[in-house]
């Protein structure tokens, strides 16, 4: 029997559902943060603004609580990237994610750290760590003093990838700044990693399937990093559903997850920077145009704030501020109707009073 097929507009809907983003939900921000698989957090401020997209009455201090308390963290994780994470998620799949960390920095840095002993560098930059020096700068600097022929920045990276490290508050508690220090996992939560087993990426899989299926095998790769991973579906083929999308493509679901109708209505959202709705697909066709894909995705790695409008990729928007005044500014990517203009105004004058409440608030459109 050949696999049901699924439109785009079905999948929008049921990755929006998943994603929190046709209603805002009741959960608590550490619940949504699990159920979202984490937040991309290159920057300190995009998971604010992911959150307050996604959950009722969410304010900044709640998510800065949570990582001053020690229950969420930021690491590196998935493609080897900064995000925000539950402490449960960190200890549990931060190993099983090790391979990627390994393969993209030998990828980058492989010439540079040419006869360097990583076992001896993890020693000597958890003895580093343990004695104050946190920061990448620092470690790099202090290295190198013991592999001059490295670059620092190399070594710098050479830790990161071979070490758990999460980045210590300050960093990314809204409203305030600091540098990215670091302490390792086991130090910062007081247990050890899990170890990255077969069952634990086996359950990774599954988180991601249920905040973002259905999904191929090479949108699991691209959100992951991790490859080959055919053979992994086909041992929990048993608990999924499969379907095919318009392409005929394979996708993968947890069979106890619910699809939902292409008619179903969408209302407009702003999404942050880096969200991962659009970094965790190889065809990311089901909530954005590949047309806009060079205006969203930068040539440094920047993925622009974008805002949706029926669901889809529609603009990016950016604010301003200065000391008195606060310019939410919207570029549309193509056609918008009026009325879907007052309401992303009407939702842009909510992100103003969330993001910069002692400032004057306006809204300018961008020429698209």
């Amino acid at each position: 029997m050949s696999a049901f097929q699924l439109s785009r507009k079905c999948l929008n809907r049921t990755l929006l559902h998943r994603q929190l983003l046709l209603e805002r939900s009741t959960l608590s921000p550490l619940e949504a943060v699990e159920q979202l698989m984490g937040l991309q957090a290159q920057s300190p401020k995009p998971p604010y603004y992911a959150l307050w997209s996604r959950l009722q009455g969410f304010e900044p201090s709640m998510l800065s609580e949570l990582l001053l308390g020690r229950d969420a963290v930021r690491i590196a994780l998935m493609r080897s990237t900064i995000h925000l994470v539950s402490a449960r998620d960190c200890l549990s799949f931060r190993s099983v994610l090790q391979p990627v960390q390994n393969r993209l920095l030998m990828g980058t840095h492989g010439k540079s750290l040419a006869g360097v002993d990583m076992e001896l560098l993890e020693d000597r930059a958890q003895k580093l760590i343990a004695a104050g020096h946190g920061t990448f700068e620092e470690l790099g600097k202090l290295l190198r003093e013991q592999w001059p022929s490295a670059a620092s920045g190399s070594l710098a990276a050479a830790v990161r990838g071979r070490l758990p490290l999460v980045q210590l508050p300050p960093r990314g508690v809204w409203g305030r700044s600091g540098a990215a220090t670091h302490a390792t996992v086991e130090e910062w939560l007081g247990e050890p990693l899990a170890e990255g087993n077969e069952y634990a990426l086996l359950e990774l899989i599954r988180r991601y399937l249920r905040a973002f299926g259905p999904a191929s095998v090479k949108d699991i790769g691209v959100w992951s990093g991790l490859s080959k991973l055919g053979p992994v579906l086909e041992k929990l083929r048993p608990e999924l559903r499969t379907y095919r999308d318009e392409a005929g493509q394979e996708l993968f679901d947890m069979a106890d997850m619910i699809l939902l109708s292409e008619d179903t209505a969408a209302p407009v959202r702003f999404l942050s920077e880096f969200d991962n709705m659009l970094l965790s697909y190889q065809d990311r066709s089901r909530i954005m145009d590949p047309a806009y894909k060079p205006l969203v995705f930068t040539v440094n790695g920047i993925i622009k704030s974008t805002f949706l409008v029926d669901g889809f990729v529609a603009g990016l928007w950016r604010i301003e501020s200065s000391k008195h005044a606060a310019i939410l500014h919207l570029r549309p990517l193509g056609p918008i109707r009026d009325e879907d203009r007052g309401l992303l105004e009407e939702e842009g004058g909510l992100l103003l009073a969330f993001a910069e409440p002692e400032r004057e608030p306006s809204i300018v459109w961008e020429a698209d």
